[in-house]
């Protein structure tokens, strides 16, 4: 029996399957500048993407699932200069915050002009370590993180990314300052 030549991928398992991920995000980014997510075909994903159905379902159960793992793939840097440094002023974690939304102004402006950007509500709460087994203070504490920063984007974002980084950590150390502590609803509500 005369034995054939195999045709053997020149990729590590791992290596395809980041080059499939890499290339069904390329292709959902570049559909979502076009068309809101709930526009966007699977099968037309696939094929802007040029891999098989299969390959997407291997990988993401939903059209969001790539853009939280985008999000999760860009957060990463400047989450681990957080935990690196314990201790850190606030005003300093939310200027590193802020930068990296600067350095990726665009996909987080497409994602707030289509309407994604509570898909980072869950990515906050988990790099600000929520937990829902927590004791109880801790869990609040670490939503209360969480939740302000998400605040503190989708702010930013509605009023066009105006603010720097560093005068956003000036305004959070002022108003802490200002604040003194306090909280009172306003009067009109």
């Amino acid at each position: 029996m005369e034995q054939k030549a195999k045709n053997v991928s020149p990729f590590s398992s791992e290596s395809r399957n980041a080059y499939v991920i890499g290339h069904i995000t390329e292709a959902m980014l570049s559909l979502l500048r076009d068309k809101p997510v709930h526009e966007i075909t699977v099968s037309e994903l696939c094929a802007a993407a040029g891999v098989g159905r299969t390959s997407f379902y291997r990988n993401f159960e939903t059209k969001e699932d790539i853009i939280r793992a985008h999000i999760r793939k860009l957060s990463h840097g400047w989450a681990d200069k957080l935990k690196e440094t314990p201790g850190l002023p606030f005003h300093e974690a939310i200027r590193q915050v802020f930068s990296h939304l600067e350095e990726h102004r665009e996909f987080y402006g497409l994602l707030y002009e289509r309407g994604l950007i509570d898909l980072l509500k869950d990515i906050l709460l988990d790099l600000c370590g929520f937990a829902p087994e927590q004791e109880v203070v801790a869990a609040y504490a670490s939503a209360y993180v969480a939740f302000l920063l998400y605040g503190w984007i989708e702010v930013w974002l509605r009023r066009g990314m105006r603010e720097t980084a560093e005068k956003l950590a000036e305004y959070l150390e002022a108003g802490v300052k200002d604040a003194g502590g306090t909280f009172s609803l306003r009067e009109d509500l």
